[in-house]
């Protein structure tokens, strides 16, 4: 870093998330080195300040912060195996989605090439980045975590979990897991109402004030979750909680059961159990 406090990074990805990240340091005059496998996607940056890089490892090459932004974990290891000598003595930020035992692998990887490596799981869409509502998790190194605090916090708000590089991704997607869920749910139910002529947009309309009501009851869940009492007075319980009508209207309406099955199986494996009059966090037990 200098004096002025700008750094010389390289984002090896310039997706819609990756052009996103470089576009944010650029902005905040921060000297950028780009690069991407498909020609031509770096150009809106370099016309702002960027500089385009011929080959991942002049990127590199040319920031000792480097941020990759790639497609999966298969695509990271295809760009940077052949890197692990020029990417020694760097700070390796890798945002691309992982799994948890993936991100301990690319740490791994990276501790013996010589760079340190830090984790990072973006809750956001590209079109948010920089903004409010941004956040990122990250975990791995503690040192580039601080040092960079600064750059990495031009993104969104940082969450630093810890050594262990696999947690950002872990708690990233145990995020998004109860996102999709909640979507398929939102979708399922336009399902249902449309043959009665109710649009989408009008569903929407009446969901999104519903399901944000909703989520208030999240930390009473998570209070019977870690008291392991499924007991607890005040509770709606897991036979009040079947879901045979919904499962009914859903096939009279001719739409398909799978969403609301697999929640149906939770409850029911509970009650089968014995367990039918606790409270319905008790289906995390199915889960465990």
């Amino acid at each position: 870093m200098t004096e002025n406090g700008s750094i010389q990074a390289s984002v090896l990805g310039l997706g819609a998330m990756g052009g996103a990240l470089a576009e944010a340091l650029v902005r905040a005059g921060h000297g950028t080195t780009v690069w991407n496998r498909t020609p031509g996607w770096a150009d809106a940056l370099a016309a702002h300040g960027a500089t385009e890089a011929a080959s991942a490892r002049d990127a590199v090459r040319a920031g000792r912060l480097v941020i990759v932004c790639l497609l999966d974990h298969a695509s990271v290891r295809e760009v940077l195996d052949p890197l692990a000598l020029d990417l020694a003595g760097r700070a390796l930020v890798n945002v691309t989605t992982t799994t948890p035992e993936q991100s301990r692998e690319l740490a791994e990887w990276a501790a013996a090439a010589g760079a340190t490596y830090l984790d990072g799981g973006i809750l956001a869409v590209p079109h948010m980045i920089g903004k409010p509502g941004s956040s990122i998790l990250y975990s791995g190194s503690g040192e580039v975590f601080r040092e960079y605090r600064t750059v990495l916090d031009l993104w969104g708000t940082g969450t630093y979990f810890g050594e262990d590089a696999g947690l950002a991704s872990l708690y990233d997607l145990a995020l998004l897991a109860s996102m999709y869920v909640m979507f398929a749910g939102f979708l399922h139910g336009a399902a249902m109402v449309a043959p009665s002529g109710m649009t989408a947009r009008a569903f929407a309309g009446m969901a999104a004030p519903w399901l944000s009501a909703m989520t208030s009851g999240l930390e009473g869940f998570a209070a019977v979750v870690d008291g392991g009492d499924y007991t607890v007075a005040g509770q709606q319980s897991l036979e009040f909680s079947d879901l045979g009508d919904i499962l009914a209207a859903s096939a009279e309406q001719g739409v398909g059961t799978e969403v609301v099955d697999a929640v149906q199986q939770l409850i029911r494996r509970q009650i089968d159990a014995g367990h039918g009059k606790e409270g319905f966090a008790r289906i995390i037990e199915s889960l465990r």
